[in-house]
């Protein structure tokens, strides 16, 4: 008996399920029937009862589940303990970012931690939230940041960063004149939105919705896919919008851009890693969470 042969076990129980299970494990079909085979062979009794549409625990296979779950969690807190004398490590870091965070805030922390972990290489894939879940749920990537929490039974989600989301304007707006910006003062200009499945869409939206404001009450002149797309029709005059703050930095020190706060209003909101429940994440990504928490960021953003 070996720890694989576990997880293969755990999945199949949690699935439901050996195609479902090699398909998660990135195996084949009868490589995950061969061993459990090899684990009842171990034990000396059938773990699971085959129907035509699913495979259910036995009796035998009941007892295990537990130990196996807890077998999974050990692995998890060892890789998450030994992650901190990982300096030496070559491994290849794969991850998938919303866009804000892809486009604005890995770009300016990735140096320093390769600069601290130099043998990790990174591959990092940018779209928006919906997307970045969809290639989750669907195998294609280990795990990812987003920009919204969500709720998802197969996913687990953990904080790890902080950002704030603030109204940006276009040089020599009426509102600039004002000391104080009221929320009834703001709305009374068209906006430029992010496009439907953003994460800094839906957290505009959902603080809005506090102050009894509904998006279908708002004058929204465009829908973009991208904060870069947002930035320049800003710029160019042709509406308002509400963005992250980091992503408006460069702008706002040339002067191209300005961002004032709401009164009363606050866009703050974490930036979560996302991964399949029961997916074990591989030492490269547990040293990069670890560097997030871990760090002070601010330095950096």
């Amino acid at each position: 008996m070996n720890f694989h042969q576990l997880h293969i076990f755990f999945t199949v129980a949690e699935k439901g399920s050996f195609s479902a299970a090699a398909q998660f494990l990135h195996m084949t079909q009868p490589a995950v029937t061969m061993q459990i085979q090899a684990l009842e062979e171990h034990f000396g009794t059938k773990l699971f009862h085959r129907t035509t549409k699913k495979v259910v625990c036995s009796e035998a296979g009941k007892t295990l589940l537990p130990y196996a779950k807890q077998c999974i969690h050990l692995i998890k807190e060892t890789d998450e303990a030994m992650s901190k004398f990982t300096h030496s490590l070559k491994a290849r870091l794969q991850l998938g970012a919303s866009l804000t965070i892809g486009e604005y805030i890995l770009p300016r922390i990735l140096a320093p931690f390769s600069s601290e972990y130099p043998d990790i290489s990174v591959s990092l894939k940018v779209n928006n939230t919906t997307q970045i879940l969809d290639e989750i749920l669907k195998h294609k990537l280990t795990f990812g940041l987003i920009e919204a929490e969500i709720q998802h039974p197969d996913l687990q989600t953990q904080s790890v960063l902080s950002d704030e989301l603030t109204l940006i304007l276009p040089s020599n707006h009426p509102l600039l004149e004002l000391d104080i910006l009221m929320l009834e003062d703001v709305l009374k200009y068209p906006f430029i939105l992010r496009e439907q499945g953003s994460g800094t869409r839906q957290v505009m939206e959902k603080e809005l919705s506090k102050h009894g404001v509904d998006l279908s009450s708002m004058n929204i002149v465009m829908e973009l896919g991208s904060t870069g797309a947002i930035k320049s029709a800003v710029e160019s005059g042709s509406g308002i919008s509400i963005l992250s703050h980091s992503s408006v930095k460069h702008e706002k020190t040339l002067g191209l851009l300005h961002t004032r706060t709401i009164h009363g209003i606050s866009f703050k909101r974490d930036f979560y890693s996302v991964h399949i429940n029961t997916a074990i994440l591989p030492i490269s990504a547990i040293t990069f969470l670890n560097f997030l928490r871990e760090r002070d960021l601010g330095k950096w953003l």
